[in-house]
């Protein structure tokens, strides 16, 4: 299992970003997973970790 410059791991960032999406915090969660997948040797899995976190989407309602 690969680590990054801090000694976090794949399963580190996955443990945040889950508890980021418990948390409500979908972006985060995003972030966190985009890491682990970025982290992760095989493609495969990397992609399996972005469709668990998908992007929230960004779009706002404005009122004045």
């Amino acid at each position: 299992m690969s680590t990054d410059a801090y000694g976090l791991s794949v399963a580190d960032y996955l443990d945040g970003a889950h508890e980021m999406a418990a948390a409500g915090r979908p972006y985060l969660a995003r972030l966190l997973a985009e890491e682990a997948a970025r982290l992760t040797a095989r493609p495969a899995t990397a992609a399996g970790l972005r469709a668990t976190f998908p992007a929230p989407t960004t779009s706002r309602t404005e009122t004045e």
